[in-house]
């Protein structure tokens, strides 16, 4: 495995970054990080993106996606479609087109109109992800999106008491801490497109978001984890702000990080970004109730690990807390894409 000891300088006329992940956490990174993506060569020196990759996890069964999925068998639409709206031109219309979601009407309730029309589009095309390529020229977004794999895959987990859960929705609303995560069937082929995406990237960003619905499942993938750790780009994960009731009670930053190393059985992290802000008593109090709490952040751990971190004030709250989407991509654009290696 090659050394890295500090983050990659820019690639000549531009970076190819990928993101990976899922739910709000990945679509909220997308949002930032489509300001610095290049249409044109001359752009690089204000927009040093050449390529922005999203890899997206396609476990989701419920809500309107849940829905879609059981039945028309396609694939889960519902984080493809945000992840679009995150990185489309035109957030105000069409982008709110995409995001419409119907409140009446016999079987229409509790869709989204872009979840409907990456449906449609999937039996026009006869193929899921010219869908989502198809989709992402209407909404005429700055990046590509994939979904890691094609196939028809949920999520399974073994539980600390020694239960196995079925189903992304179930393990979420378990609230109980899981032991193993693994996907059913076991081995799944990913889509070329995102090994491909992998190998020629310069900076790998992965999460934030939730550990065992959005960033894990694709991870698990046959071939994705091997490629990350093969990749000669940084690797960074982006870490949450709170921990997630049952999933991850209790869990510091470094036992996310050991977490992926685990199912992964590989090391594929070099940094980790998080917020030093801390978030209001008030808010906190909230939290708390729910079962959350702020993730600890373990310098000593993580160091102990082979781990570099990255802190700076990232939080945004209004009642609730979340990643200043504007903040976190210029931090790491200024940190991993124009800092010049020593």
């Amino acid at each position: 495995m090659k050394k890295r000891t500090r983050p990659r300088g820019r690639a000549t006329g531009g970076v190819r970054v990928v993101a990976i992940g899922g739910g709000t956490g990945l679509s909220m990174l997308l949002r930032g990080l489509k300001h610095y993506v290049s249409r044109r060569r001359q752009e690089s020196e204000r927009h040093p993106i050449i390529d922005l990759a999203a890899i997206v996890t396609v476990t989701d069964d419920g809500g309107s996606s849940g829905r879609l999925r059981r039945e028309y068998k396609v694939l889960p639409p519902g984080d493809i479609r945000n992840c679009m709206v995150a990185l489309s031109q035109d957030e105000a219309l069409l982008g709110r087109l995409f995001q419409y979601r119907f409140h009446a009407g016999r079987g229409l309730s509790g869709h989204s109109f872009g979840n409907l029309f990456l449906t449609a589009l999937t039996h026009v095309t006869g193929d899921f992800a010219e869908a989502v390529r198809v989709s992402g020229e209407v909404l005429a977004i700055r990046g590509r999106i994939f979904p890691t794999t094609l196939e028809n895959v949920a999520l399974e987990a073994a539980m600390t008491d020694g239960k196995i859960v079925v189903g992304e929705t179930r393990i979420a609303k378990s609230g109980k801490k899981i032991r193993r995560l693994s996907l059913r069937p076991r081995h799944v082929s990913p889509l070329p497109e995102v090994l491909e995406a992998i190998r020629q990237a310069n900076l790998i960003l992965i999460g934030p978001g939730s550990l065992y619905t959005s960033i894990l499942p694709n991870l698990l993938v046959s071939g994705v984890a091997e490629a990350i750790e093969k990749s000669a780009a940084t690797r960074v994960l982006i870490a949450n702000l709170m921990t997630q009731p049952g999933e991850t009670t209790g869990f510091s930053l470094a036992e996310h990080v050991r977490a992926v190393y685990t199912h992964t059985r590989r090391k594929l992290i070099d940094w980790v970004v998080a917020s030093n802000q801390r978030i209001s008593p008030e808010v906190e109090r909230r939290y708390r109730k729910e079962g959350a709490e702020p993730v600890r952040i373990d310098l000593p751990e993580l160091q102990s690990m082979g781990v570099r971190t990255l802190l700076d004030n990232l939080l945004e709250e209004h009642g609730v807390v979340r990643h200043n989407a504007a903040r976190l991509s210029q931090l790491l654009i200024e940190e991993f894409v124009e800092r010049k290696p020593s």
